[in-house]
């Protein structure tokens, strides 16, 4: 899978043949299963998924640089060229960075690349052919959804609905074409939700308005466990984890455009729902049984395991965010509204602490890091905040436009994705 046919012969009788197809439909098993339950844990200082090890965007790691200058080199440990376009983030893994990519005239040429964390070395490299739809926005592209890992597995996800599971080493272990079991599962802007791990089940929202479902699937073998229509509506929110309290085990956290569902990761059972017009891109930010639910404002809900239900504790219209994901830390929840206003809060009340105004637009979600807020609007204006009741804003630009991803960081830095290169900054 190394390489690819340039033939466009070839290439139909590759996507045509009965073999091929149900090494789509179905799946290629390389190793042997893994047990049932249980997944394999990930390092506390990586980030796994889209916005982190919690799903927080906020990151654990200390000693980071307060700034970096690409026009001298300051702080920029390393910046590796990409073969293709991607809105994705990367993801870090113990020692490794990997990171989604698609090119070609269609952008059906599928990528995914490690990198060394360190070094910035090229690990290895795969590339698969998609099977699916690949007409998308042009502001976006293929590659639009984050990876995710653990320590023994990647999945990367594209919006032609291809879910490829990849171990550490880069050898396949599986590769499913969702687009052959439900071929009108598409949008034409394109497909945007990242898949969440959840033990040994992979969740992938597929929610459009055409065959929408979401489903779980089976981390080791690549088959269905579960799967759920949803409403024929275009969500680009991503599943959200949503941690179970003692002797509870975690829900996976579903927004539509009517309402945030919260189900069930083993059997894809609804446990709860609560109802509003939802953002269709932000995903909530979560802390303990605490939800902060972008929805013309936020919405902060208690989920109440016991009752089966969520408690509305307050709502504040003000706190609209835009595409930006809101981030929750240290009591505080901090919102990116339209046209790039960063708002603070007291995440108890909802009630404005401070408002400070950046340079927008902005579509990569915010991380905390250190007691500063790093946010990379669309310009590649890298705007670094400090957490205080009197913040300041210092201004770094990458020098490379069109950044639809948001930071990473672990591996002794910060690692930001434009659609040509991935930075590595740390001291």
């Amino acid at each position: 899978m190394d390489s690819i046919e340039n033939n466009a012969d070839r290439s139909v009788r590759f996507r045509r043949s009965s073999a091929r197809y149900w090494l789509w439909r179905a799946v290629v098993v390389c190793t042997a299963a893994f047990a049932a339950s249980g997944g394999p844990a990930v390092f506390a200082d990586d980030w796994p998924a889209f916005r982190g090890g919690a799903r927080s965007g906020v990151a654990t790691e200390k000693g980071l640089p307060e700034t970096f200058d690409p026009s001298t080199g300051a702080n920029v440990r390393w910046k590796a060229p990409l073969p293709g376009r991607g809105p994705s983030s990367p993801i870090i893994l113990g020692d490794r960075v990997v990171v989604t990519a698609a090119s070609g005239p269609k952008q059906a040429t599928l990528h995914v690349i490690c990198f060394d964390a360190s070094s910035g070395r090229e690990l290895w490299h795969r590339r698969f052919w998609a099977t699916g739809h690949t007409v998308v926005d042009s502001f976006g592209g293929v590659a639009a959804p984050t990876p995710a890992g653990d320590a023994e597995s990647i999945v990367a996800f594209y919006s032609s609905n291809d879910l490829v599971c990849l171990d550490l080493k880069g050898n396949l272990k599986w590769f499913r074409g969702l687009a052959y079991d439900w071929p009108q599962t598409r949008n034409d802007v394109g497909m945007a939700s990242s898949p969440l791990i959840v033990g040994r089940t992979v969740i992938v929202q597929c929610e459009n308005q055409g065959s929408s479902f979401a489903a779980g699937i089976d981390l080791g073998t690549g088959e269905d466990r579960w799967r759920i229509d949803r409403d024929r509506s275009a969500v680009w929110s991503s599943p959200t984890l949503l941690p179970g309290g003692e002797g509870e085990s975690p829900l996976a956290l579903l927004v539509g455009r009517a309402g945030l569902s919260a189900v069930d990761p083993a059997n894809g059972k609804t446990v709860w729902s609560y109802e509003a017009a939802c953002h269709t891109i932000a995903s909530p930010a979560v802390a303990a049984d605490r939800v902060f639910l972008p929805a013309i404002g936020i919405h902060a809900l208690r989920a109440d395991r016991s009752k089966a239900e969520a408690v509305k504790l307050w709502y504040e219209a003000n706190l609209r965010s835009d595409n930006a994901s809101p981030t929750l830390n240290d009591g505080r929840l901090y919102v990116i509204k339209p046209p790039g206003i960063l708002l603070c809060a007291d995440a108890e009340n909802g009630s404005l602490r401070w408002q400070k105004r950046l340079t927008g637009p902005f579509w990569a979600s915010p991380v905390v890091v250190d007691g500063r807020l790093w946010c990379v609007n669309h310009a590649g204006l890298v705007q670094m905040v400090t957490l205080s009741d009197d913040p300041k804003v210092e201004n770094v630009s990458l020098g490379e436009e069109g950044v639809l991803a948001s930071p990473a960081v672990g591996g002794g830095g910060i690692f930001f994705r434009t659609d040509r290169h991935l930075w590595k900054i740390a001291r």
